[in-house]
């Protein structure tokens, strides 16, 4: 199979219909090049690439092991932001609350894929939702200007993160991710 692989926290379907309704009113403001399908909102907890098989099962194997008594627990979107240049940024996201129950999970997941023999990045874990991707203007983004417009129209969301999910990328498909495995959490 072609496409690439990665372990991400599911988000219940409620917060992904809110979530679409303030994107659609950020759009009218913020052109950006393409819009993450609903459906594909997600928080990266392993990206894994492409994969063989045996890997990817061991992997399975490891992550449900090591997440099998994890407690679900409730997560908070509070606050936007970007990635890359702030005049024209790569990416625009949506960010969560400190949590420590987040940053274990993510531990857990990661510990174990690189157990199974995946080279992981290894960036600091910056968790987030990716909400648009590509600056698409002319004009320069104005970060300032958009963190007062977003504080006016997104409303926090708390919600309990109860799923972790291996999904499987079909770049030619929208929506572009599928579930392969799912691990609920107690």
């Amino acid at each position: 199979m072609t496409g690439h692989y990665f372990f991400a926290l599911a988000l219940p379907d409620e917060v992904k219909q809110l979530l679409l309704e303030e994107c659609n009113q950020i759009k009218e403001k913020y052109p950006f090049k393409k819009w993450v399908h609903h459906e594909d909102y997600h928080i990266t907890l392993a990206f894994l690439g492409h994969a063989e098989e045996t890997k990817l099962a061991e992997s399975v194997r490891i992550v449900k092991k090591e997440i099998n008594d994890f407690r679900s627990f409730q997560l908070l979107i509070n606050n936007t932001g970007i990635f890359g240049n702030s005049k024209a940024p790569r990416i625009l996201w949506a960010g969560v609350n400190h949590s420590e129950s987040l940053h274990t999970l993510r531990g857990k997941v990661y510990d174990s894929c690189v157990h199974a023999g995946f080279q992981l990045e290894t960036r600091p874990f910056n968790p987030h939702i990716t909400l648009a991707r590509k600056w698409n203007s002319e004009d320069p983004f104005l970060y300032a200007s958009f963190q007062q417009y977003t504080a006016q129209i997104m409303n926090e969301f708390i919600f309990i993160a109860d799923e972790v999910v291996l999904y499987h990328t079909h770049p030619e498909k929208t929506p572009k991710y599928e579930k392969i495995e799912s691990f609920r959490l107690k």
